[in-house]
């Protein structure tokens, strides 16, 4: 199938009794049994649902979705985009283990490898994985993963994944890559050969701001990994979430292809704009650019307070990715976490601002935005 046919489209057969054209919500916390033998046949690989932690339709479904999407022969649904991760790295790595991950993580996932796998016992080591030299040699005997995003956020860095593929393979290493900024639309990890991809599906996935969700894909082995780890740390998703981000997912191709273009033409007109010290954004990736988000970095002339102050009807926001054009700053926000030290060498200053571009006219999302900087000039 296509990309656009596979969102609305499952290949599994539908065996369910009442034939609803859309997917009922099985909204219940646990599924009941005629008989002992019954219940029993579960425990024996019989029976598919018992309590909806440890599995449910509505899960399920969505770990199809996205699977599909990326390719990938599994997919595994969590709470939340930060629970995917958590239970990836869990399902490769243990106390004594070691993983590389990239210096420019999105700060949520920074806390959580420097602070909480710390505590499991799990060392990390943080590298630029643009040089790929100094990520081979922060290798060690003790290694077993390589972590990184497919785009960096919230500098937009492209990363070579095919390059981090071949070092992997290298060292017998498993890799993770956080696909959420690309998206399936724009890039399929899985098929290049990383063997576990990542969502915040709370982002594109599901698209409307109206729910926390995570997904990890991958190879069955490491999936039922995976699983097993949302099943025992209680960090499965709810089964009326789960529903509303399958809901999402249905329009993602329609809204990728018409927020990545306007994510380009936005990136282009900040681009000559006097007041912008810079633009990161994928200049060189496709006629319709490569997601929907630009990372600017305002001359130290504009007043940053002003700046927000002035955004009229965008709005303000500490996330991203939904269908109406936001704007965060990540210094105090999505990166807070990060050491001050860090932030400054990434470049991550006072006057970086990230926008999520929505599916608004191109032409009134670039008219507020440079209106927003005149203001604050």
């Amino acid at each position: 199938m296509k990309f656009e046919t596979a969102l609305l489209h499952s290949k599994h057969k539908d065996e369910r009794k009442i034939k609803s054209k859309a997917t009922p919500i099985y909204q219940t916390s646990a599924f009941t049994f005629s008989n002992l033998e019954e219940l029993e046949g579960f425990y024996n690989g019989n029976g598919q649902y018992l309590y909806t932690r440890t599995g449910n339709p509505n899960t399920d479904e969505l770990g199809q979705i996205v699977s599909r999407l990326e390719e990938a022969p599994a997919g595994v649904v969590a709470s939340s985009g930060l629970a995917a991760i958590m239970v990836g790295v869990l399902a490769v790595a243990k106390s004594g283990d070691h993983i590389v991950a990239t210096d420019d993580l999105y700060g949520g996932s920074f806390h959580l490898i420097s602070e909480e796998l710390s505590e499991l016992g799990i060392q990390v080591t943080v590298v630029p994985f643009n040089d790929i030299e100094k990520v081979e040699q922060a290798i060690q005997e003790n290694t077993k993963l390589l972590y990184t995003e497919s785009i960096t956020n919230p500098l937009l860095r492209v990363e070579d994944l095919e390059q981090v593929v071949s070092l992997a393979k290298k060292y017998n290493l498993k890799t993770l890559v956080d696909n959420t900024f690309a998206t399936p639309y724009h890039c399929k990890p899985y098929t290049l050969g990383i063997d576990m991809v990542v969502h915040s599906a709370t982002k594109y996935i599901g698209g409307h701001s109206d729910v926390t969700a995570g997904v990890i894909v991958g190879e069955v082995a490491l999936m039922a990994k995976a699983s097993a780890k949302v099943v025992n740390l209680g960090a499965n998703l709810s089964p009326f979430e789960a529903w509303l981000t399958a809901r999402g997912a249905k329009t993602l191709a329609l809204r990728m292809k018409a927020q990545s273009l306007n994510a380009k033409k936005v990136a282009e007109a900040l681009h000559n704009h006097g007041a912008v010290e810079k633009v990161y954004f994928p200049f060189s990736h496709g006629e319709e650019g490569y997601g929907a988000m630009v990372t600017i970095t305002l001359a130290e002339k504009v007043n940053v307070s002003s700046f927000f102050q002035s955004l009229g009807w965008v709005k303000i926001v500490p996330t991203l990715a939904g269908v109406e054009t936001s704007v965060s700053h990540p210094l105090t926000t999505s990166h807070r976490a990060l050491p001050a030290e860090k932030c400054a060498e990434l470049g991550i200053t006072n006057h970086v601002i990230r926008i999520s571009v929505g599916i608004e006219h191109a032409d009134d999302i670039i008219a507020q935005l440079v209106h927003a900087i005149e203001q604050a000039r």
